[in-house]
């Protein structure tokens, strides 16, 4: 499986959600489309909401991330739009979208989370129907190779259990630095990460 931990909503459907409707398909802020192999980057539109449902509800892919319920509430995936949508230079979440190859428009979710001064965590989930092939890995790198926010380096961990998340972060350049844990919200318990980081400079 290649997907590392993302920071997924957990509540269920908001306001924010009914304010933004007449801007349903516009970004809140000025965020980059990044192209790479076969694949683009791109901000969340609230289309997207059918194929994160369909890909969230499985288990297989819950269970490998910190932040993704099983069963998924309903509104969740509303939810998460809504916020990705915000105006937020902390915390930047794309969309993995392969439709510029003939692919499908929504293979899965990446995202920079600002953890300190030109240091962002990065995060990760491919739907499990592209799982052991090059979508994450060419996702990481295009994101990386783009460096949108000006980062020295970036830092991932990814479940013991998800070997194949972790070959994609070597592939990528990353080197391991420390063993930790991390809670998923899918098992109901806390489970041991690995933790690796990408340094620019």
């Amino acid at each position: 499986m290649s997907d590392a931990n993302i920071k997924d909503p957990i509540k269920s459907r908001s306001g924010a959600i009914l304010a933004a409707s007449a801007k349903r398909e516009a970004p809140a802020y000025d965020q980059p489309v990044i192209a790479g192999e076969d694949l683009d980057l791109r901000p969340l539109r609230y289309s997207d909401s059918g194929l994160i449902d369909l890909y969230a509800a499985d288990e297989r892919l819950a269970k490998m991330t910190s932040s993704i319920p099983h069963p998924l509430p309903p509104g969740t995936t509303e939810s998460f739009i809504a916020r990705a949508l915000q105006p937020s230079p902390r915390e930047v979440i794309w969309a993995i979208d392969g439709s510029r190859v003939g692919g499908a428009e929504l293979k899965g979710v990446i995202s920079l989370k600002r953890i300190d001064d030109a240091q962002s965590e990065i995060g990760y989930w491919v739907a499990p129907s592209w799982w052991n092939g090059n979508v994450a890995s060419a996702a990481v790198q295009a994101l990386v190779s783009a460096n949108p926010l000006g980062d020295r380096s970036f830092f991932a961990s990814v479940f013991q259990d998800n070997p194949g998340a972790a070959r994609v972060l070597t592939k990528g350049g990353f080197e391991y630095v420390g063993d930790a844990e991390a809670y998923s919200v899918a098992r109901g318990a806390k489970v041991p990460t690995w933790t690796y980081i990408r340094k620019l400079d």
